[in-house]
């Protein structure tokens, strides 16, 4: 008799093993881009990406037992031919502006809105004026990036011939270049400088900060076509972050809008252009 338990036991464990097994191999995999792009996302590469990316995919994965969102580490220049690829399946955080055309795929609305300001040294006598025009300043970029004022030309040896640009790889090391008169004007992602001087209170008082904007992100999601989710799925799971409001306690604390609901969420678009 008690080996007919201890059968029972073990079948019955086995069972519950495999049931689990199963639920979770059943979960489709879902490779979401994550792109160097504070505060979005901070160092991927690493393996230890910090950012407002990881928080949203944590709360997609939260919400939901079918699919399993996972970052795959890649970068501003090799994003889409990934996506193309299909070693990843959802290209996030992009602009209409940014060098999309001829990508096959569909275009998600987040309903999240984010800006990039310009920072220049504080000094006796300097005012918004100073942002008037931007010829003949010397600027600090964040290299890859598409900026407004350049008509989204990202070439970096075109932007050092036209801007006087030095090219970087951080918001920081822009900003502290800026703050010791190395370069006169820096282009700064918003969410990003709010953080920055919640952190650092004492460098408000050294900064002119433009009240010109030099363009708004309205972020996108780009989802190729053979992707494991539709992007009617993939839209109303953001609509179920949005009302439950895990996207504004995500997002709004940096500054970064998040619309009350998105026109068309119920309709996916697939586009090339």
């Amino acid at each position: 008799m008690d080996c007919l338990r201890q059968g029972f036991w073990f079948a019955w464990l086995m069972a519950v093993l495999l049931l689990g097994s199963n639920s979770v191999s059943a979960a489709q995999k879902i490779q979401v881009a994550a792109v160097h792009f504070p505060p979005y996302v901070i160092k991927p590469e690493t393996g230890l990406s910090q950012g407002l990316l990881v928080k949203l995919v944590e709360a997609l994965n939260q919400i939901q037992s079918d699919y399993q969102f996972v970052l795959r580490a890649t970068s501003l220049n090799r994003r889409f031919n990934d996506l193309q690829q299909g070693r990843i399946d959802l290209a996030i955080f992009e602009n209409p502006d940014w060098q999309w055309q001829g990508i096959a795929g569909a275009r998600i609305d987040m309903g999240l809105e984010d800006a990039e300001i310009f920072v220049a040294r504080a000094l006796p006598g300097r005012t918004q004026d100073y942002f008037d025009s931007l010829m003949g300043k010397r600027m600090a970029l964040f290299n890859g990036y598409h900026y407004g004022f350049a008509g989204f030309n990202n070439d970096p040896l075109w932007l050092a011939e036209n801007f006087q640009a030095k090219v970087t790889y951080s918001h920081q090391s822009n900003l502290n270049m800026v703050l010791r008169g190395r370069v006169d004007v820096a282009p700064i992602t918003r969410s990003w400088l709010g953080a920055y001087l919640r952190d650092n209170p004492e460098l408000r008082s050294q900064l002119l900060i433009s009240e010109w904007v030099d363009q708004v992100y309205r972020h996108y999601v780009i989802l190729r076509p053979q992707a494991p989710i539709s992007a009617e799925r993939f839209r109303e799971l953001m609509q179920q972050l949005r009302e439950n409001g895990q996207l504004e306690r995500i997002f709004a604390p940096y500054g970064i809008a998040v619309r009350p609901r998105v026109a068309g969420s119920s309709a996916a678009t697939s586009a090339t252009d």
